[in-house]
């Protein structure tokens, strides 16, 4: 049902949409340039009302996905991209990121350390992954392991900060209400894929860090990284309540990333980053981490989830 009639606010089908729209970005979908389908379409086929639906295309302008224009509706004007970082030819052409994922994710074993602010785009992908795997179940790996580390709720965040009012502490707790959603959702989906007995090893561990980083970086499968700064801009934010205000913030989910990757020369300048991260990854793992928030061991009963 909709949002008009359940009562809630909106919320949960607020986020709902705003998931599956950015889901259709990230995996191509809606190609760069392309038009999002019309606003009385969304909400018909998403069963929302039109306020939901002009909510959520709100969020996605102001995060920098849509340009919406009144009478020309909503085109994508950004689709996150992949820099290789050693460049190979003199004109390298950007590698979108579901591509990387999907090929860490055709392992035998898969192995994930990702170090960020709330693990949003991580759970955007590994739940397009677990939507293939479903689709084609001869592909799946017979282990999945996940490492994330994410800032602590203790730590205070110079981002993102209201530009009018910077004691505002609204926009810090909505970074705190994705990761925790995010954790949660990644925790349901991977659970989910050894229930149902798709995937027959899986394990997730998140820790918080009084490390508060202005990058994001995910290491896959130990042979390759991904690692971007966190850019700070200047943009609107639309609080869980639909109040839109001003924030000094960072990209999040579009952030640009370069790409690296091991080959055989150690010494090369992918393998040294690569390994370079890993020994960060590991010693900020190991010793400088204050709380454990989610475990999922590899093997278990087939408890529903």
């Amino acid at each position: 049902m909709g949002d008009e009639r359940t009562g809630d606010g909106g919320g949960k089908e607020f986020r709902r949409v705003l998931d599956e729209l950015r889901n259709r970005m990230v995996n191509g979908r809606y190609a760069l340039g392309s038009s999002l389908p019309a606003q009385r379409l969304l909400a018909e086929e998403f069963d929302v009302s039109r306020d939901t639906v002009q909510r959520v295309l709100k969020t996605l302008a102001s995060e920098g996905w849509v340009e919406s224009r009144q009478g020309s509706g909503s085109r994508v004007v950004k689709t996150q991209r992949i820099q290789p970082a050693v460049l190979q030819s003199a004109k390298p052409r950007p590698m979108a990121l579901g591509p990387i994922i999907s090929k860490a994710f055709g392992r035998a074993e898969v192995s994930l350390d990702v170090f960020t602010l709330t693990g949003e785009s991580l759970d955007t992908h590994v739940r397009l992954q677990a939507e293939r795997i479903r689709a084609e179940p001869d592909s799946a790996p017979q282990r999945v392991a996940v490492r994330i580390l994410v800032p602590s709720e203790e730590v205070e965040l110079p981002f993102p900060r209201s530009k009018d009012a910077p004691s505002d502490r609204r926009p810090v707790e909505r970074v705190w209400d994705i990761a925790r959603r995010s954790a949660s959702s990644l925790r349901y989906v991977l659970e989910s894929l050894r229930v149902e007995k798709l995937v027959p090893e899986v394990s997730l561990e998140i820790r918080h860090t009084p490390v508060v980083p202005n990058f994001k970086f995910y290491l896959l499968n130990g042979s390759e990284a991904l690692f971007g700064l966190y850019q700070v801009v200047e943009r609107p934010i639309v609080l869980d309540d639909g109040e839109e205000l001003t924030a000094v913030d960072v990209e999040g989910i579009g952030a640009a990333l370069m790409h690296y990757e091991r080959d055989a020369a150690p010494d090369s300048p992918g393998s040294f980053f690569v390994d370079s991260m890993q020994t960060y990854f590991d010693s900020v793992w190991t010793l400088l981490f204050g709380v454990v928030v989610q475990e999922l061991p590899g093997r278990g009963d087939d408890r529903g989830v």
